[in-house]
């Protein structure tokens, strides 16, 4: 299996999707929990919506699920959201706090993962910033997630529908994250919201260089 799908387009977008795959090797699928081979906390659906939406699009897509080891994630492991309740690089507990593995991954194996399934999917997710940044002058990173509107131990209350993240708005050009909002706002019946609880994960953080084309939001829809 292919840990990484790539679909080459033409414009300057590139749809990143880290967390829709549902992919976990055999060997890894025996040491999860029963309720983590339910493997809940997948972005679902996010293929399907995004299927079609922006044809001349390049989509990059984790075939492998979030936990054998998180796309959005530093490779070191450092936590994003310090203070808060969240999950790793390769997740202990699930959305609720409950023990996905029966036997905790320790360091060794983490870092198998982190060769097998983290790095190819960076890498491929790189070269095809680069070939669009090379064609357009400029590439445009839209990091495609969903999640469930209330999870307590993550946050509380419920989330808006539409989750905008640009890291405080240093991962893109204003003019990217005020469209985004605009677009938004102007969805009848539905919320948003910028930099709220998801500000942007590792990917947008990390790949989010305007200064030198390259622009990163994440969107998590509720």
């Amino acid at each position: 299996m292919n840990p990484v799908t790539v679909i080459a387009g033409d414009g300057p977008i590139v749809l990143a999707q880290p967390h829709s795959g549902t992919f976990v090797p055999q060997d890894i699928a025996a040491n999860l929990t029963a309720r983590g081979r339910k493997l809940a906390d997948t972005d679902w659906h996010i293929p399907q919506l995004y299927d079609g939406l922006l044809p001349d699009a390049t989509i990059v897509r984790a075939e492998f699920n979030r936990y054998v080891i998180d796309a959005n994630r530093p490779p070191d492991g450092a936590t994003l959201y310090p203070g808060q309740n969240t999950t790793g690089l390769v997740p202990m507990v699930d959305f609720e706090n409950h023990p996905l593995w029966l036997e905790e991954p320790g360091d060794a194996e983490i870092a198998r993962r982190r060769e097998a399934f983290h790095r190819p999917y960076h890498t491929a997710l790189q070269a095809e910033l680069e070939r669009v940044r090379g064609v357009h002058g400029f590439a445009v990173l839209y990091d495609c997630h969903s999640i469930r509107s209330t999870i307590p131990f993550l946050f509380d209350g419920v989330l808006p529908d539409f989750n905008i993240g640009t890291n405080g708005g240093t991962t893109c050009d204003p003019a990217v994250e005020a469209a985004a909002r605009v677009i938004c706002d102007r969805a009848e019946g539905y919320t948003s919201v910028l930099n709220g609880r998801f500000k942007g994960g590792w990917t947008t953080r990390h790949y989010g260089r305007p200064d030198q084309g390259l622009h990163a939001i994440q969107m998590e829809l509720a």
